[in-house]
């Protein structure tokens, strides 16, 4: 379930690509998938080691040494790569949970290269305030979100780090609906009925490729109900 276009991104074959925050990699693996030389990068030495697993496996599938994918463990606070490294980088679903954001945000614009570009996703504004007001265990948890972001600050900021906003994009309409109901029932309550129910529906729409019904929907939906907003962003060449 991909939320940056990599084509707003400007992903070319052989880029460099640093997939900060990774998680499990799924921005990694759609980078891959599409020619890029990937880094994946997380704080979780467990989310490290699978995405590492499966991005070595996907090496070995290719059988070509042009492809190259690795993920390691660090702190978007402290990156560890020199200046200007990255031809793109995706920093999704993590500044929210960043105390320091600014701190991260001047990290992604250092590793990028001038003329480079980055996708930052946060939480949709309105979306999330909705959640937090239905449940505090949504949010009240150890590395959970410590903010909620407006479209306006978050460029601003993102500014204030070196990056030029160059374009706004929705996502996950269909999202947003399933995560209200979990905090009205209880976030970890999967065993409820139309917890349950809903959430088979998303892993069908993602198991069956998306199919046009569902994109068709969460296109009309996006506009009023997106679960995430990105922000994609330009460093300048001087």
């Amino acid at each position: 379930m991909l939320t940056v276009d990599y084509g707003r991104l400007g992903l070319r074959p052989g880029e460099l690509l640093l997939d900060l925050g990774a998680g499990a990699g799924r921005h990694a693996y759609g980078a891959f998938e599409r020619g890029a030389r990937v880094v994946a990068l997380d704080r979780s030495e467990a989310d490290a080691k699978d995405c590492a697993a499966f991005l070595a496996a996907l090496v070995d599938e290719a059988k070509c040494t042009d492809h190259q994918a690795s993920s390691m463990v660090g702190d978007a606070l402290r990156l560890p790569f020199p200046d200007g490294t990255f031809d793109r980088v995706i920093c999704a679903e993590v500044l929210e949970h960043v105390p320091d954001d600014r701190r991260a945000m001047a990290e992604i614009a250092r590793v990028l290269k001038p003329g480079g570009t980055a996708a930052v996703t946060v939480p949709r504004f309105w979306p999330e305030l909705v959640c937090w007001a239905l449940s505090d265990d949504y949010h009240l948890v150890e590395g959970g979100h410590v903010r909620i972001y407006r479209l306006g600050e978050l460029r601003r900021r993102l500014r204030g780090a070196g990056l030029r906003p160059a374009g706004v994009g929705l996502a996950h309409g269909l999202h947003t609906p399933y995560w209200w109901l979990k905090c009205a029932v209880g976030v970890s309550d999967d065993a409820h009925p139309l917890v349950r129910a809903y959430h088979r529906v998303l892993v069908w729409d993602i198991e069956a490729g998306r199919p046009l019904p569902t994109r068709l929907a969460e296109a009309a939906l996006n506009p009023l109900l997106a679960k995430s907003i990105v922000v994609y962003l330009e460093k300048p060449e001087v």
